[in-house]
């Protein structure tokens, strides 16, 4: 009868995960890239092989620009110290109500190749913009920032509860040394 029960917890948990991975990723309703814009602090992330030389302090830096787009400036520290940085163009994506946009960081000639182009959706979002829920819709990559070096493990609990509602593998987060 134990195994039995077992069983059917195990069978139980298992769909539970699968129903997460069924559903479609959902941004949020809406951004203000006024209040979006500036300097957000890498918390955690799903380890990506884009980010494989940094080793901390990792940041991102949005400014709205004339045009309508967004300039991205991303930042970190590699492990033998130096700093590594690289600028790159968000755009809105049509009627997303500024959650879902495309980002580049290929050189402007190939802005025609879609495949240079990322998608970055906005999963999570305080109210006071303090913290941040990224990720896209193939659940592969995952950032969760914030406006501080460190969040308050409530705010913390609250973005990695977002992250999981939406089917994300939060157990592999790895957590973002700021400071060095």
């Amino acid at each position: 009868m134990k195994r039995v029960i077992l069983a059917a917890m195990i069978i139980a948990m298992g769909a539970g995960a699968s129903y997460a991975q069924q559903t479609e990723v959902q941004p949020v309703q809406k951004v203000d890239l006024q209040r979006y814009a500036g300097k957000w602090y890498e918390v955690a992330r799903l380890p990506n092989r884009f980010q494989e030389q940094c080793a901390g302090n990792v940041s991102a830096e949005y400014a709205l620009k004339p045009d309508g787009d967004i300039s991205v400036t991303n930042k970190c520290s590699r492990a033998d110290g130096k700093t590594d940085s690289v600028t790159g163009v968000a755009k809105v994506v049509g009627d997303s109500g500024n959650a879902r946009l495309k980002v580049r960081f290929a050189p402007d000639w190939l802005a025609w190749v879609p495949f240079v182009w990322g998608d970055y959706w906005v999963l999570g979002l305080a109210p006071d913009y303090s913290y941040a829920v990224v990720g896209e819709p193939e659940r592969k990559n995952l950032w969760i920032l914030s406006r501080t070096p460190t969040l308050p493990q409530s705010a913390w609990n609250e973005a990695v509860d977002v992250a999981a509602s939406q089917g994300f593998e939060t157990d592999r987060l790895v957590k973002t040394p700021q400071g060095r």
